[in-house]
């Protein structure tokens, strides 16, 4: 599974070494068809999320999870669809499913369980305040932020041991990794997970702000949902959520933060709520269903 080179490659070289070597799930483009066709019935979009069983597993779980606090259990996946919606059913499916896609990076190069905790937070974050600013489905926002440092598993997936050494140099020098990375390959990871994104054809609304979470002023035209996945980032690594203790965290785009016209006061109940989800949130999405 892992190309290993002498040399940095380029944003293209490395997007076709990844086509090669890793997929969007292939589900996700009939559930697509499903979802869009006129004449699909919620059963007929629960019977594709069902043939994986470990997938509806996870999703019925997430259901009947405190995200969504709902007191009714949910049994199965159709009546997911009707409770949830079909959309944001998609985009948690799509969100576990890709976690399935990079499951084979060795542990002494990238800590997996570290990584998706830091990415769930950030998911959970993102969908926090989306929720509080009473955004259209904040399933997307979950989508975004945990997907946020995808480039970081293609980096690791296609150029292992360059991936080790900007690793250890982001620790060594206390620097941003995004700098690190910048200044080595001409590109960062939250470039690469964008333009893998769309090479999937994953709408804009999703591969933007994951291409701009390290510098929202460069949305074009998802700004807002940027400045949130921006913002999420930012609290993951001031909690070390999945980050070792440290780290540097992100520097505040003020813009940013402006943008998303949240008082002070309202972040520590977020905060609290968004605590005591990640860690049940995280056993659901990576343990065995």
């Amino acid at each position: 599974m892992f190309v290993e080179k002498n040399r940095p490659l380029s944003l293209n070289e490395l997007l076709r070494k990844t086509s090669t070597i890793c997929s969007l799930p292939l589900f996700y483009d009939r559930l697509n068809e499903a979802i869009n066709h006129p004449r699909s019935s919620l059963a007929d979009i629960g019977k594709i999320i069902s043939e994986d069983q470990g997938l509806s597993t996870r999703l019925l779980r997430l259901a009947n999870s405190p995200i969504f606090g709902y007191h009714a259990r949910i049994d199965s996946i159709t009546r997911a669809l009707t409770l949830i919606g079909t959309q944001q059913l998609r985009d948690l499916a799509l969100s576990i499913s890709i976690m399935g896609t990079f499951k084979d990076i060795p542990e002494d190069l990238l800590s997996m369980q570290s990584f998706w905790k830091h990415s769930i937070a950030c998911g959970i974050f993102s969908r926090n305040l989306a929720m509080l600013r009473r955004e259209v489905n904040p399933e997307r926002f979950f989508l975004a932020g945990m997907l946020h440092d995808l480039g970081l598993l293609v980096i690791a997936t296609v150029m292992p041991q360059l991936s080790k050494t900007l690793l250890q140099e982001r620790q060594d020098q206390q620097q941003l990794l995004s700098l690190v990375e910048q200044q080595t390959l001409g590109y960062d990871h939250a470039t690469v997970g964008g333009a893998l994104l769309e090479m999937w054809k994953i709408p804009l609304n999703l591969s933007e702000p994951v291409a701009c979470h390290h510098n929202p002023d460069a949305a074009l035209k998802y700004a807002l949902e940027a400045a949130i996945i921006h913002i999420a980032d930012i609290f993951c690594h001031a909690f070390e959520l999945g980050a070792a203790p440290g780290w540097p965290v992100p520097i505040l785009n003020k813009p940013a933060w402006q943008r998303l016209d949240i008082r002070l006061a309202q972040l520590e109940p977020l905060l609290d709520q968004s605590f005591e989800q990640i860690d049940e949130t995280l056993a659901i999405l990576t343990e065995a269903p």
